[in-house]
């Protein structure tokens, strides 16, 4: 408990409890220790509650004699109370019957007072409480405190809670702190002028001139919230980045400064001068710099000197970096500092943790776009992180490796991609041979690699299910005519070998049906097996019909491969006669689909005047787009 000790540490330099305090306990007719409890020890108490039941009977308990404490206008322990309310706040209690004794600790004139009474305004109340409005006084009052901790508190009152009513009438004195000569008010104030910019944006301008001031004051903390300042104002009124940009050259001596200054012990971590400082001025030169090629030319040097002066061997150093690299990468600079800035990237890639890592291949991913050369030398790196033990680096390595793909490097990159795909999770195997599939037949130019590529993809995800894949991939057998033969031989193999895949069954399926004269007419070059005989293949095709695995969908595809084959087969009796018993079979299928497709193809083949006319081959069709266009839509009722 952070605040326990906190608010623990303010009571144990304070002296015991006076006699006439304890005196004028007991004559309210209260327990004297009771109302001396202090913050530890009714933590302790409810520390050792054994129950939810026990734990609420010390709370109300508690809360009684705080409720008693607060009737006394006089209560020197009023701080005490208090805080105490805050701890059971904490815990979840209703606490809004304490929130004028805050009040009334700020209006007080220690400073212990208003610290625990402002801390309780923060807790206790929001903007929406009319309450609040009660408070006004007392913070314009603080404001011009001349104790530097008092007007903080104010500050970070205004800046936590206030209303655009309090922001509104409180701004004049707000801004007389941003430029005083104390940079411990001027921080917090600066701060504070962000909640008064969202809740009043109109006051904008007003601020806009005290900009300067602060970017010329040379402490750390003052820039820190001057730069943060900035920042919101940008989001608030976007027109203002015009106004703002004049500061740049400021802001890039500053940086400059921070990188070449030697040691500095107030601001040094891990060798680095105030990284805080450094990432936000690289933040708001991003801001500035972004669409403004005059701007931007300003940061080139200062960019370089970041990229190259920067230790990474420190988090601190790759934070920096990092700011630096979206900042080159956001703004208009030469393509030398772009490749410069991959090259940072890269180097993230092989650092040992994982978050620097993830990091990277992040923002590899965003910047691609913008210098895919210069990210592609990385490539191998990128594959390396495939087979990284933690899953969400191989997640993002393969987001990545999909955005390098094109036609130069598709065979390599699928190569990789494939291995991914036998090791990975079983969750992902479904949305990796999708996005394999769709890589192969958007940068695929050798149609025969297309074909083995899309198998063998296929065959590592048993369960992958996609009409898509069918449709393209009949689509591009069928425009291609050299490629056919090939293809059906490819997949009668895989038919043969009793896959489970649906997607290569179908495809198998349909290919056998529609170029069944290529599959027993001879071998084509690249295939090693012998060409089957039509007994076989139709045997073959009437297991896939009893395959516990063969939906309707497949088997639909086997009926239309069944009456394709008869035309095909014309020379071979007995395969005519087991299509024609296997269609038979089907003609009282409890599928209607089945049954109706079973019954018009026995009557089709009666009519032998037409028959060959509309079992020819099917014409090549558009492939079908995976975004749901149309084209292709008709191989599965061919």
């Amino acid at each position: 408990f952070s605040f326990a000790n906190f608010c623990g540490a303010l009571y144990t330099q304070r002296p015991p409890h006076s006699a006439s305090a304890v005196t004028r306990a007991a004559a309210r007719g209260g327990r004297a220790g009771d109302m001396s409890i202090r913050l530890r020890e009714l933590i302790r108490n409810v520390r050792s509650c054994k129950t939810q039941a026990d734990e609420r009977a010390c709370i109300h308990k508690e809360c009684a004699s705080i409720r008693t404490a607060f009737k006394d206008e006089n209560n020197e322990l009023r701080h005490r109370n208090v805080a105490k309310l805050l701890f059971i706040h904490m815990l979840g209690y209703p606490t809004h019957w304490g929130q004028m004794e805050c009040l009334k600790l700020i209006a007080g004139s220690k400073f212990l007072e208003k610290r625990i009474g402002y801390l309780g305004l923060m807790i206790l109340l929001d903007e929406r409480q009319e309450v609040l409005m009660l408070v006004e006084n007392s913070l314009k009052n603080d404001l011009q405190s001349s104790n530097q901790y008092i007007a903080g508190l104010a500050c970070c009152a205004i800046g936590n809670i206030s209303s655009a009513e309090i922001c509104r009438d409180l701004s004049p004195e707000v801004e007389k702190l941003m430029v005083g000569s104390n940079p411990f008010v001027s921080k917090k104030a600066s701060l504070c002028c962000i909640r008064i910019l969202r809740k009043c944006p109109e006051l904008c301008d007003t601020f806009l001139e005290r900009i300067g001031t602060l970017l010329g004051s040379r402490n750390h903390a003052v820039l820190l919230t001057c730069l943060k300042l900035m920042r919101e104002m940008c989001i608030t009124e976007p027109a203002m980045i015009e106004q703002l940009r004049r500061h740049t050259p400021t802001l890039i001596a500053a940086l400059k400064n921070l990188v070449l200054s030697g040691y500095a012990p107030e601001h040094d971590v891990h060798g680095i001068v105030d990284p805080f400082l450094q990432v936000e001025i690289l933040t708001m030169l991003r801001v500035l710099g972004r669409g403004h090629s005059e701007t931007s030319d300003q940061m080139n040097d200062i960019l370089a000197q970041v990229a190259t002066n920067t230790e990474s061997a420190k988090n601190a150093g790759n934070a920096i970096l990092y700011e630096c690299v979206l900042t080159i990468m956001a703004i208009e600079v030469e393509s030398g500092l772009r490749v410069l800035a991959v090259n940072i990237l890269g180097r993230f890639l092989i650092n040992r943790d994982n978050n620097i890592r993830y990091v990277a291949l992040n923002t590899l991913h965003k910047v691609i776009a913008q210098d895919t050369q210069a990210v592609q030398r990385h490539r191998n790196t990128i594959v390396d992180c495939l087979k990284d033990n933690d899953s969400s680096i191989r997640q993002r390595a393969l987001e990545l490796v999909y955005a390098l793909v094109n036609e130069a490097n598709v065979k390599v990159l699928v190569k990789e991609l494939l291995s991914y795909l036998l090791a990975c999770d079983v969750e992902f195997k479904d949305e990796l041979t999708q996005r394999i599939c769709t890589v192969v037949e958007k940068f695929s130019t050798d149609k025969e690699w297309h074909v083995d590529t899309i198998i063998q993809t296929l065959s590592a995800s048993t369960s992958f299910e996609s009409e898509e894949t069918v449709c393209s991939m009949i689509a591009l057998i069928t425009s291609t005519p050299e490629l056919q033969a090939y293809a059906t031989h490819k997949l009668y193999a895989k038919l043969a070998d009793q896959t489970n895949q649906p997607v290569l069954l179908q495809l198998a399926v349909w290919c056998v049906g529609e170029y069944g004269e290529m599959l027993i007419g001879g071998v084509p070059a690249g295939v090693e097996a012998e060409a089957p005989d039509p007994q076989t293949v139709v045997e073959l095709l009437t297991s896939v019909m009893r395959s516990p695995v063969a939906d309707v969908t497949t088997k639909e595809y086997t009926i239309n491969a069944f009456v394709k084959l008869t035309t095909r087969f014309a020379n071979a009796p007995d395969s005519l006669a087991l299509i024609h018993k296997q269609l038979a079979a089907y003609s009282c299928s409890m599928s209607l689909e089945l049954q109706q497709r079973s019954v018009e193809y026995s009557s089709l083949l009666k009519l032998d005047a037409i028959r060959a006319g509309v079992l020819e081959r099917m014409p090549a069709f558009a492939k079908k787009d995976r975004q749901g266009g149309g084209g292709g839509g008709g191989a599965r009722g061919a």
